[in-house]
C-alpha cells in the first residue's frame, strides 16, 4: 500500500450535493502531488477530506496504512497552507512562526533555533521583528509557508496559497515552494486552479471536472497523452484547438482541405469510427510554416488572420479556419499581417482525434 491511500472517496452534503464522486489516488511518501482544475470541480473539497477538516461521506482514506477517516487533523500530522495567509496580525514573524511550537510546549532553545533556520530557509531573517501588516504579499505567504514547514510534518497540504500575489511574486514563490519541498522531503498535496503551476511543480497531477478525476499522471503524459477533451483544454497555454468534423471514408474535411488520415491512424480505428463526428486538435505551437520549415510529413491548412499578440519570444495569432476560432503560435519574426491570409501545416505526430460524442481521444494506432 502507498503512503496516502484514498479509495472510492464520496462528499455527499446534507442538501444533497454531490462534490466529489469515487476518488481513487495512490500517493507515494515524498511526492509532490497537485490538485488541478475549475473553481466548483471538487478539489479544495478533497483536500480538506484528506486534512480531517471535512468528513468523508464514504470511501476510506489511509495513512501509511492505517485507516484515517475518523481522525482528527492533529491526528494525521498534517500542516496546512490555506489561500489566505491566516497570520495572527498582533503577533511578529518571528512569534507566528514559533506559535505551533509555544503551543506544544516545546523548549525556547529548540524553538528560537527552528525559527532562526526555517527563517533563513524562507529568506525572513531580516523581518522577524515585523508585523504582518509590514509584509508584502509573499513575504506574508513565506510565514504562512514557514509556520507549516517548522513542524516538520510528514505531509504538507496546500490550498491556493500563491493565487492572492502577483504574477512575478507567483514565479519566486513557485520555485521557494518546490525547493522547500526538496529539503524536506514531505509528501505534499498541493491544490490550484492555474495550469502553469501544476505543470511546473508537480511530480503527478491530478485533473478534476464537477467532483471526478479526468486524468491522472505526470505534466509530461498530461500534456503530450490527453486522455480526453477536457486535459488537452485545460493543459498547455494557449489551449489545445479543436475543430469539429466528420470522418468518411479514412477522411475529414477542414476548411477546404481534405485531410487523410490513413498515414496517422491504423485502418481498423477509422472503420470503428466511419461516420462518427470528431475533433481534430492541434496545439498552437505544434504548427510549422510552409517555405520555412520541413512540411512534407504534416497537414496543410489555410485560414484567415485575425488578430496577433506579441509576447516577447512568440505571437499568438487568432485564426479563422472556415468558421472556426484558433490559436497559431508562431516565432516573432514571423508574425503575420492582420486581416492577411495565412498557410500553416500540424505535423502527423501532433494531430488528436477525440469522439466528439463521450469526448475521449481516440487512440490512432490500435
Amino acid at each position: 500500500m502507498s503512503y496516502l491511500t484514498l479509495r472510492g472517496i464520496n462528499k455527499i452534503y446534507p442538501n444533497g450535493f454531490h462534490a466529489v464522486h469515487d476518488f481513487n489516488l495512490e500517493i507515494e511518501k515524498g511526492e509532490f502531488i497537485v490538485f488541478v482544475g475549475s473553481s466548483g470541480c471538487g478539489k479544495s473539497t478533497t483536500l480538506r477530506m484528506i486534512a480531517g477538516l471535512e468528513n468523508i461521506s464514504k470511501g476510506d482514506f489511509f495513512i501509511d496504512g492505517v485507516r484515517a477517516n475518523e481522525k482528527g487533523p492533529r491526528e494525521r500530522g498534517v500542516a496546512m497552507v490555506f489561500q489566505s495567509y491566516a497570520l495572527y496580525p498582533h503577533m511578529s514573524v518571528y512569534d507566528n512562526l514559533a506559535f505551533g511550537l509555544t503551543l506544544q510546549g516545546v523548549d525556547e532553545d529548540v524553538i528560537d533555533r527552528k525559527v532562526t533556520n526555517t527563517a533563513k530557509i524562507l529568506g525572513l531573517t531580516d523581518y522577524l521583528d515585523r508585523k504582518p501588516r509590514a509584509l508584502s504579499g509573499g513575504q506574508r505567504q513565506r510565514v504562512a509557508v514557514g509556520r507549516a514547514i517548522i513542524r516538520k510534518v510528514d505531509i504538507f497540504l496546500m490550498d491556493e496559497p500563491l493565487s492572492n500575489l502577483d504574477a512575478k511574486q507567483r514565479v519566486t514563490m513557485r520555485s521557494e515552494i518546490t525547493q522547500i519541498h526538496r529539503e524536506t522531503g514531505a509528501t505534499t498535496i498541493y491544490v490550484t486552479h492555474d495550469q502553469t503551476e501544476a505543470m511546473t511543480m508537480a511530480d503527478r497531477i491530478v485533473v478534476m471536472k464537477d467532483g471526478y478525476i479526468q486524468q491522472v499522471g505526470t505534466p509530461h503524459d498530461l500534456y503530450f497523452n490527453p486522455s480526453n477533451m477536457f486535459v488537452a483544454g485545460f493543459i498547455g497555454e494557449p489551449p489545445m484547438n479543436f475543430i469539429d468534423a466528420k470522418l468518411k471514408h479514412g477522411k475529414i474535411k477542414i476548411s477546404n482541405n481534405e485531410i487523410d488520415l490513413s498515414a496517422v491512424a491504423d485502418r481498423s480505428v477509422l472503420e470503428k469510427y466511419e461516420n462518427a463526428e470528431i475533433a481534430f486538435g492541434f496545439r498552437p505551437e505544434a504548427i510549422r510554416l510552409p517555405g520555412k520549415e520541413d512540411v512534407s510529413k504534416s497537414y496543410q491548412l489555410s485560414c484567415s488572420v485575425e488578430l496577433t499578440e506579441l509576447l516577447g519570444d512568440s505571437t499568438n495569432v487568432y485564426v479563422d479556419i472556415n468558421g472556426v476560432k484558433s490559436i497559431l503560435k508562431v516565432d516573432p519574426h514571423d508574425t503575420p499581417e492582420m486581416d492577411s491570409k495565412m498557410e500553416f501545416a500540424i505535423p502527423f505526430e501532433s494531430v488528436y482525434l477525440f469522439d466528439r460524442q463521450s469526448e475521449r481521444r481516440i487512440r490512432l494506432k490500435a
